[in-house]
């Protein structure tokens, strides 16, 4: 009904129309009213329905379960029914694609020439027979190649040998060792008779006797008969070798022609591995098919429902739901849960700086003070004021008003101011034996109040008495010389050597605070190397001889390295962090990355804390005494009448 008070008006409806929504909103709310669940473990399932009427919601029980069991099986019945008439169409697509699979298989072999050894023993046609006849052929010929190399080395291997023998040209040395022929070795056996008859008849009648003459005549018709006969066996070796390489080639031919034929068999046998896949998968699936419509036939003549009741539903006795009492305490504890998740949630992403404790936990460093937020009449920490003239070099600071950067000398008594005198102790007592002292006031992130802190720290010192300088070192984001609106010289033309220090300080006539301001900005890439440089070094040595503080308002620590180049001339630092605002991590990373300027880290100030809520996150609520107690030392009171009650007003 409340949802109904923000829709639209309905469109008139037909008469059909409003039945039709009339029939869907009983059915919505029967939906509603109605529950099934499984009792257990068991097949059993158990129907609750709600109704104000006990008998009505018993018979509404009851026939739905009748509705359901007659349901279950009609549709049985029908289910069986189209199962039959879709397998029976089924069937019949997967015979004929069953034939024409076949049909394929044999074509493809007939196509490509795949013939099988027979020994397929009656297996049907899209079986593999057996082994491929052209891979039988293969292995045949490969076999009588081997053997026709053995005989062309062999063959060579003879004619290699007679013909070395030959070119020997030593008939009585070794032919009987390397040929075994017998005219060879009856010529041989002749021409050592010869030869030794030679040389006794040599040695008994000389060299030139008719007997020697014709003896060596002899042996030298024995030596041409030898090589005749050596030469009818080369020539016989080398018939016998030609025609084993020449054989040896045929082979070779008629493998090579073999296997080109096996590696097109082999190709074309992939396919066919395919079609017989595809014939042995429809197939199968043929004979599944087969087996299920023999199932739903006999399935259709008797079919059996799953379901039947088990017991009627009966009228209760008394109510059984809602349970006033359970829901209430569900609610309150899931209301409680709720509330301490949402508490737990927010309090894993706040991953910020809320308190002191946590400032020290995190950074390992002191937490020097807690600065309130300030808000002035213009209600800005960073913006500049309403004039847009530029002040002159040498002019008072305060010629251009900017509220925030002088709360400590518009407000001494003031929270504010306390917190940052416990900043100067702390500076004070961390460089005992220094007396002077050069501190950068650095931050993470822009916008943290970094430019505020370091203002409103050099006009504190200054208007104690002690002589200090503030220096605008942010050379790309000079927040306090756009403050006051300043576009003259300032510490780029003093490094320069345009400008000396005395004519680029502006003075605060109210503390005597010098001020060097940045300069005329410009966009220069490599300002963290001005930071560095040496004409940097020399000026903070010169202002260390005159002025007791030196306060350097450095960039941020995430943006650009400029701060990480100040290490030279920098004693100390203090990082500002923004209450509520500054992520943990970033500060974390921005001093782990930075493990020079974290050695000389003085301490953390948390800017802007909201104090009426800083008092949840403190662990020992300090702030709530602090602010109980801090107007009784500031100089600031309320009067008591006799009777000790406060009187309205305030007296300074």
């Amino acid at each position: 009904r409340i949802m109904g008070l923000f829709r639209s008006a309905p469109k008139p409806l037909s008469k059909e129309e409003a039945e039709a929504q009339k029939l869907r909103s009983v059915q919505a709310a029967f939906e509603g009213k109605r529950n099934v669940t499984r009792v257990g473990q068991s097949y059993v399932m158990e129907i609750d329905v709600q109704s104000e009427d006990p008998k009505k919601a018993a018979r509404i029980a009851n026939e739905i379960a009748d509705a359901y069991i007659d349901d279950a099986l009609q549709a049985k019945y029908e289910e069986t029914r189209r199962a039959n008439v879709w397998l029976q169409e089924r069937l019949k697509d997967l015979r004929t694609e069953l034939a024409a699979q076949q049909q394929a298989i044999v074509a493809f072999r007939q196509k490509n020439n795949i013939t099988y050894v027979d020994t397929s023993g009656g297996k049907s046609p899209i079986d593999t027979p057996g082994k491929l006849m052209n891979e039988q052929q293969l292995s045949e010929i490969n076999s009588q190649f081997i053997l026709a190399q053995a005989a062309t080395a062999q063959a060579k291997a003879r004619y290699d040998q007679i013909q070395d023998v030959i070119k020997q040209d030593v008939p009585d040395a070794s032919i009987t060792d390397a040929l075994n022929d017998a005219v060879i070795v009856r010529l041989r056996s002749q021409y050592l008779d010869l030869a030794a008859r030679v040389g006794i008849y040599a040695q008994k009648y000389g060299d030139s006797h008719l007997s020697v003459i014709a003896l060596r005549t002899q042996m030298r018709e024995i030596e041409h008969a030898i090589k005749d006969e050596m030469q009818k066996i080369a020539q016989s070796y080398k018939n016998e070798y030609e025609i084993a390489l020449a054989r040896e080639q045929s082979l070779r031919k008629s493998l090579d022609a073999a296997t080109s034929q096996s590696l097109i068999t082999n190709q074309a046998q992939i396919q066919l591995q395919e079609l017989e896949s595809k014939a042995q998968t429809s197939r199968t699936l043929h004979d599944n098919f087969l087996q299920h419509y023999m199932e739903t036939i006999q399935q259709q003549s008797f079919p059996i429902t799953e379901a039947r009741l088990v017991g009627f539903a009966d009228a209760p006795l008394s109510k059984t739901y809602p349970k006033t009492s359970l829901v209430l305490l569900l609610a309150g504890a899931g209301g409680l849960a709720l509330s301490f998740g949402i508490a737990a949630l927010r309090e894993m992403l706040d991953r910020v700086f809320r308190s002191s404790e946590q400032v020290q936990e995190e950074l390992q460093t002191d937490c020097l003070a807690m600065l309130p937020l300030v808000k002035t009449d213009n209600n800005s920490n960073s913006g500049a004021g309403d004039s847009d003239d530029p002040v002159p070099s040498g002019a008072p600071l305060g010629l251009r008003k900017q509220p925030m950067l002088e709360i400590v000398l518009e407000q001494p008594f003031s929270q504010f101011s306390e917190a940052l005198r416990t900043v100067k102790v702390a500076s004070d007592l961390g460089s005992i034996l220094k007396t002077k002292k050069v501190q950068g006031i650095i931050s993470t992130l822009p916008s943290e109040g970094k430019s505020t802190v370091s203002a409103n720290y050099a006009q504190l010192i200054a208007h104690g008495g002690s002589r200090a300088v503030l220096i605008d070192a942010d050379l790309r984001n000079p927040t306090l010389s756009a403050l006051l609106g300043y576009e003259g010289p300032g510490l780029i033309d003093v490094l320069a050597g345009w400008q000396t220090i005395e004519e680029a300080f502006l003075v605060d006539s109210r503390s005597g605070l010098r001020f060097l301001p940045s300069g005329r900005r410009s966009n220069m890439p490599h300002t963290n190397e001005i930071l560095a440089s040496d004409a940097m070094k020399n000026l903070i040595a010169k202002l260390h001889e005159a002025y007791d503080y030196i306060i350097v308002d450095l960039p941020p620590l995430i943006p650009v390295v400029d701060a990480r180049a100040s290490t030279a001339f920098i004693d100390s630092y203090i990082f500002v962090v923004q209450w509520g605002a500054t992520k943990i991590d970033v500060a974390r990373h921005a001093l782990s990355a930075a493990p020079e300027l974290y050695e000389r880290l003085l301490g953390v100030v948390v800017n802007k804390v909201d104090t009426s809520a800083v008092r949840r996150y403190e662990r020992y609520r300090h702030s709530y005494y602090y602010e109980k107690y801090h107007g009784r030392y500031s100089g600031i009171h309320a009067p008591q009448d006799s009777d000790g009650k406060k009187k309205t007003g305030a007296a300074v």
